[in-house]
């Protein structure tokens, strides 16, 4: 292919890539956008290996392609939809690590610049190589929270901030460094940027250790973010406008939705990535797990809820991570249908925050073909609870836990929470009684209105379905 070929194939790609994300933008168009977007990448592809730069590197990239897309095809068919906020995590580290490897080939390959041009081109590989370190080790961290292997509480170090701030100074000194030492006969500009790098990998661990599990859907987001910079960083080592453009569009997209996650769970973004969601615990909520007298709580049996739901005129169904957990959500449609074909008002009321990644209610409930027009997210609906019969919290804990409104002192002190138990009836399914991800006890549990249908999510609403068939 020719450069003007490629070039044009790029902008076609761009135009894709640009209506993917107004077609993700919205439910109904979501599937568009995700065709917009595969087509976008396979044009993208294709233009690039038979662009003139790479033609003689064909057998390598073809093998090393085949390999690739081998392993995400196992991955797709294997990996279930309750583990995609790791999944999502793990390939995020994938491309910063991409991001710091091409830098470094970057920067031990030869080069004819000189002068201001150098310092620039030096520049931009140190930039790449910061960005990617720091999205290669948060998203290992993030995939080892979100997959159990580590805990979901913050690790909160004496003076984590000055920490910071003294880890953010040493890069800005050993970037000078790194510029300056490749400008001299005798320097050795690649020890400023080894350095560097393991600064950078220690802020993208200590980072993330330091935000609490009930942040990890905004640290999902966030990561996707500075993967997206990570890639545009690329583009200007390799003088690539694709990954370029591309680069800012998933950057700033990541950085906008994690902006909207934070304001609607009334969090400023910079101190959810300086810390999570604070350090102190006390009263009733504790932090660190520990269960506390707060009274006796109300079983129900499937009998009971089949009859409540019967009597319904007005049902909001609100799904969290157990429900993912469970696969409970073919269940609940079913569940839904027959309601509202007994005239019952069903809605389901969706968190921002809801399980592990943005979005990840919405899309098992669009997996489940759950209708549209009954699902809303938590602002539109919070209002209307004081006229709800019954809310059915599905394995979710953090999201409905009224602490958040009334204990200064918790963890997810300030956080806008669905006010459920302003309805008249409350069904929560839970296994058990362990708290929540972020180590919170729910208060919600213990109240007059609240029953606690307790079993397997999937087991338990099968049972109900068959009641009130």
């Amino acid at each position: 292919m020719s450069e003007g070929l490629v070039t044009a194939a790029y902008i076609g790609a761009i135009l894709l890539f640009i209506l993917t994300l107004g077609g993700l933008s919205n439910q109904e168009t979501a599937r568009k956008g995700n065709y917009y977007g595969m087509v976008g990448m396979t044009l993208a592809i294709l233009a690039t290996i038979f662009g003139p730069e790479v033609s003689s590197n064909l057998p390598i990239i073809i093998t090393t392609m085949v390999i690739g897309g081998a392993i995400g095809l196992f991955l797709a068919k294997k990996v279930e939809m309750t583990q995609m906020p790791e999944l999502v995590a793990i390939l995020h580290s994938l491309v910063g690590m991409a991001a710091v490897l091409v830098g470094y080939v970057n920067f031990m390959g030869e080069s004819s610049l000189i002068g201001v041009e150098k310092s620039i081109h030096e520049v931009e590989i140190y930039i790449g190589v910061l960005i990617g370190a720091i999205t290669f080790s948060g998203s290992v961290i993030a995939f080892c929270k979100l997959s159990g292997k580590m805990g979901g509480s913050p690790l909160m170090l004496p003076a984590r901030h000055w920490l910071n701030l003294g880890l953010l100074i040493a890069v800005i000194y050993f970037g000078y460094d790194f510029v300056h030492q490749g400008h001299m006969v005798d320097g050795n500009p690649m020890l400023p940027l080894m350095i560097m790098t393991g600064i950078a990998l220690i802020f993208g661990i200590h980072m993330v250790m330091a935000i609490g599990g009930a942040d990890m859907p905004v640290v999902v987001s966030m990561l996707n973010s500075y993967s997206g910079w990570a890639a545009s960083a690329t583009g200007f080592m390799l003088g690539n406008d694709l990954l370029i453009v591309v680069g800012a569009l998933v950057g700033s997209s990541g950085a906008i939705l994690s902006f909207i996650m934070c304001r609607a769970m009334n969090r400023n973004f910079i101190s959810v990535i300086a810390g999570g969601f604070g350090t102190d615990t006390g009263g009733s909520s504790s932090g660190n797990g520990e269960v506390v007298d707060q009274g006796e709580v109300i079983p129900i049996d499937t009998d009971e809820v089949a009859a409540l739901l019967a009597d319904a005129k007005e049902v909001m169904i609100i799904p969290g991570y157990g429900m993912a957990v469970a696969q409970a959500q073919h269940t609940v449609n079913e569940i839904t249908k027959v309601l509202r074909g007994k005239k019952v008002n069903v809605r389901f009321g969706i968190h921002p925050v809801a399980g592990r990644m943005p979005g990840h209610m919405n899309v098992l409930l669009a997996e489940a073909r759950v209708p549209y027009d009954v699902v809303y997210e938590m602002d539109e609906i919070n209002d209307d609870f004081p006229d709800i019969d019954v809310s059915i919290i599905i394995g979710a804990n953090d999201i409905v836990n009224p602490s958040a409104q009334t204990d200064p002192n918790s963890p997810i002190a300030g956080m806008p929470v669905m006010e459920c138990w302003k309805g008249k009836t409350t069904i929560v399914l839970k296994r058990g009684m362990a708290t929540g991800y972020a180590g919170v006890q729910n208060p919600l549990f213990f109240l007059e209105n609240t029953r606690m249908y307790f079993g397997d999510a999937k087991e338990s609403l099968d049972a109900v379905l068959k009641e009130i068939l």
